[in-house]
């Protein structure tokens, strides 16, 4: 679930850029008094998610219209699919039509996106799917969600979650030696340390420094292979960088523990999802 409070800063946000200037053609052409029912449904299979961000954006247009979810957060759904029905004010449901169906179709998207990287994994396998935090400025928690509803994790949430070492912070520090030992002097007792490295000789600096997790940054399969042999029992090994659904199979059955995908977030394409309004 998303904080109420995040829903409404997210969905009054995007209100204002869509009727900043009010709606002139609902406005002129469709009675004040007209009402009607209309129903959100799958063009295309999906995985619906963000019925709540959905039915919110109505609510804050107007309080009066009545929204009800048909579908379970997170169900595979097949085209034609009626996924949420919303009744009131023709002119309110209207106005809010565009904003909902951008929250629900990119929520959506990303839903199904993370879906089909799981299923893609070795059966009985162990290895988690991950985001990254390459999101829409402004929108993370909603994608997030999203990526946890098509049944995925979560990396960190911000650079505060935890300590993640990258190439640019290791030449900052000085090396990765250097950048781990000061890490584990400053952050948290409670705060994993992980090292991004980019060759076997890397791998080996980070674990015998101590690190806790070590990102594999565009390894070919036996350089993954070798430091999962390396890793192992020393530090979760997770992979990132140029990952694409055709891999995930192999990485999952080489023993990798955690795939970081940022396509998830960053190139999920819109659910198609459709509002068909019928009069009262």
């Amino acid at each position: 679930m998303l904080l109420e409070v995040l829903l409404d800063d997210a969905v009054d946000r995007a209100l204002r850029e869509d009727l900043a200037g009010g709606d002139l053609t609902t406005d002129s052409c469709v009675p004040e008094e007209a009402r009607a029912r209309a129903h959100a449904v799958a063009r295309s299979a999906l995985v619906a998610c963000g019925g709540d961000v959905f039915a919110r954006v109505f609510y804050r247009v107007d309080p009066g219209v009545r929204v009800e979810c048909l579908v379970a957060e997170g169900t595979l759904v097949q085209p034609g699919t009626q996924l949420w029905l919303v009744e009131g004010s023709s002119r309110s449901l209207l106005k809010a039509e565009r904003t909902a169906l951008n929250f629900a179709q990119r929520m959506s998207g990303i839903a199904t996106q993370a879906h089909a990287f799981v299923a893609a994994l070795t059966p009985g396998s162990t290895t988690r799917i991950a985001d990254t935090r390459k999101t829409t400025p402004g929108l993370r928690a909603f994608e997030r969600y999203a990526v946890r509803v098509g049944g995925a994790h979560n990396h960190r949430d911000t650079l505060g979650s935890a300590v993640m070492i990258k190439d640019n912070h290791i030449v900052a520090a000085g090396g990765i030696s250097a950048a781990v030992q000061r890490a584990r002097a400053h952050a948290p007792h409670t705060s994993k340390i992980e090292v991004e490295v980019e060759n076997i000789a890397a791998l080996r600096e980070a674990l015998d420094v101590g690190a806790d997790i070590v990102m594999l940054d565009n390894f070919d399969p036996a350089e993954i292979t070798q430091a999962c042999e390396f890793a192992k029992g020393r530090a979760l090994v997770e992979v990132s960088g140029g990952i694409t659904l055709k891999r995930i199979a192999e990485l999952s059955a080489q023993g990798v523990d955690v795939i970081s995908v940022g396509a998830l977030t960053h190139s999920a394409p819109a659910a198609d999802i459709a509002l068909d309004l019928n009069a009262l």
